[in-house]
């Protein structure tokens, strides 16, 4: 059986409007930004506070971790994240996509949105000064970003 660790344990619990898979989805959307995309530029994030839904103890682990592991990675917008997410979702699922991601509750962008200031809230992704929740919000309209967008690749399309 998975074990989570108990903050996110909890988030879980908290927030019920998104399952596991949907954290691991935008996770995942972050990595392919970063990686395949090369989106995102380096810079300050926002210290870990102690407003979050942290303990001392969970606090000074992340610190450590970060300290130890070198956890600075480029920093991506709110718009390229939800971008890089519809790019992410037609490569993995095709014509599926819009279903899949509404099946694990992200109807918008404005959900991934609402998860990644989930994980923030638990020290797990970070923002700069001027990141907002309201960078998320209506990037692109769902009913449309994954309609007729599905390209065929080009052997099948030659056919």
């Amino acid at each position: 059986m998975l074990s989570l660790h108990p903050v996110f344990t909890n988030l879980l619990q908290e927030d019920r409007r998104y399952p596991l898979a949907a954290y691991t989805f935008v996770f995942e959307s972050l990595e392919y930004a970063q990686k395949a995309l090369n989106f995102g530029v380096e810079c300050e994030t926002e210290p870990l506070s102690t407003d979050m839904k942290l303990s001392q103890a969970e606090l000074d682990e992340l610190r450590e971790r970060e300290q130890k592991e070198g956890l600075r990675k480029n920093h991506v917008t709110g718009q390229d994240l939800c971008e890089a997410a519809r790019q992410f979702a037609m490569a993995q699922y095709g014509l599926l996509a819009r279903s899949v991601l509404e099946s694990i509750g992200i109807r918008s962008t404005g959900d991934i949105g609402n998860i990644v200031y989930n994980l923030m809230t638990i020290g797990h992704m970070r923002k700069t000064p001027q990141d907002r929740r309201e960078d998320f919000d209506d990037v692109f309209d769902f009913a449309t970003a994954f309609e007729g967008q599905y390209v065929i690749g080009e052997e099948i399309a030659q056919a």
